[in-house]
This record gives structure tokens, C-alpha cells and sequence, in this order.
């Protein structure tokens, strides 16, 4: 098996549903689920410490290069570590980081240090990886490839019930028209509209479209 016919890829927009789909796909196929939002996110949190400004790409960039991520594989998913330190899910979702982390993904160098990076964890094993460029830029090849969507309209009331104020269109412009691994749906990648189905059918349809073996 080559490495990427051992990824699943599933991409997707903010607040579609990839995260808790993903996650439960790996656990059903015995697989390490990989949140590579979750990289971006950490990375945002270590810049915003750093005092730097967002906006700033050349000030992104010089913090960045400073930054340690590691990403140790703890029951049966990748844990983001800064330095050392394991960042919390209220810290990796503040709103700091909801507001600020599509301004650091769009850096060239943030985001080919973490796909390099990305493309490293396939040496753990067989993975379950979510993000917005997995199937596209990641592992272009990877035979299994899902993208889930969903109503814009829906998403936003997902974030909201998670107690999340960014902006779902705004976060969409931003991923969609970045210049480096833009927001697409990737070739071959089997399109699950997961806006009003439960999370459990999603799981299902995913399962069954990979047709694994």
C-alpha cells in the first residue's frame, strides 16, 4: 500500500460537520484521526502569544519559523503540543484564534511547514486526515477522498450553538480565495451534503462511499 492510499482524506468548510465525522470514521476503521485545522489553530495561538499582528504576513512568517509543533499520536488521534505544552480545546477555539487563524493559514510558509509536516504523520499508520487541502494539496493521490458540505445557513447556527462568534461566510471568502491550497473540492472526492442528516448517517454514508476493503 503506498502512503497515500493509507490516508482517507475529508475536507470541507468551517463548521460542516468534518471534525466529529471524521473522528468517529477513524474510530469505526480502527484509524488515527488527524485534526490538521487543529495544527493551524495551535500555530495561531503560539503567533498570537508571540504579540504578533495577524495581518502582518512578514511578522507571521519570522514568529512562525520559531514555533515547535509536535503532534505525538495519544489514544488513537494526534495531540497538538506548542513547545512541549498541550493546548487545550478552549484555547486551540477562542475567539482570538477563530478570528485570526485563516489570516495565518494563508502565509505560503505556514501552511508548506505544516503539510510537510502532515504528510510525516503517514509513517504512524493508517489515518483519517480532515482539513480544507487534504485531498487537494496533502495527498493529492489518496484513493479515498470525501468532502462534506453543508448549508451556510446551517453551519453559522452550529457555530453559534457552540457558543462561537466568527464569521462563516467571511471564514469561506478567506479559505476559498487564498493563493496558497485554496478551499476546492478535490478531484475524485465523493461529496456528502451533511446539512440535515444526523451525524451518526453521516458517519455511515462516508463509510460506504470508501468502499474499503
Amino acid at each position: 500500500m503506498s502512503v497515500a492510499a493509507s490516508v482517507i482524506t475529508i475536507d470541507g468548510p468551517a463548521a460542516s460537520g468534518k471534525s466529529s465525522i471524521a473522528r468517529l470514521v477513524a474510530q469505526r476503521l480502527g484509524r488515527t484521526y488527524v485534526n490538521t485545522g487543529n495544527m493551524y489553530r495551535a500555530m495561531t495561538w503560539a503567533v498570537l502569544q508571540a504579540g504578533v499582528d495577524p495581518k502582518n504576513a512578514d511578522a507571521v512568517r519570522a514568529a512562525a519559523a520559531d514555533v515547535v509543533i509536535e503532534s505525538p499520536v495519544v489514544e488513537g488521534k494526534i495531540q497538538i503540543c506548542i513547545s512541549g505544552r498541550t493546548l487545550t480545546d478552549a484555547e486551540l477555539n477562542s475567539d482570538l484564534v477563530n478570528r485570526a487563524v485563516s489570516l495565518i493559514a494563508s502565509v505560503g510558509e505556514v501552511r508548506d511547514r505544516l503539510v510537510a509536516d502532515q504528510r510525516a504523520l503517514a509513517a504512524t499508520g493508517p489515518l483519517v486526515m480532515e482539513g480544507r487541502d487534504i485531498g487537494s494539496v496533502v495527498f493529492p493521490d489518496s484513493p479515498h477522498k470525501i468532502y462534506i458540505d453543508a448549508s451556510e445557513e446551517v453551519r453559522a447556527s452550529r457555530r453559534g450553538a457552540q457558543g462561537l462568534t466568527d464569521q462563516i461566510a467571511e471564514r469561506d471568502r478567506m479559505d476559498k480565495e487564498r493563493k496558497n491550497s485554496p478551499l476546492v473540492i478535490p478531484a475524485g472526492a465523493i461529496v456528502i451534503d451533511n446539512s440535515h442528516i444526523t451525524l451518526e448517517e453521516a458517519v455511515d454514508q462516508v463509510i460506504a462511499a470508501l468502499q474499503l476493503t
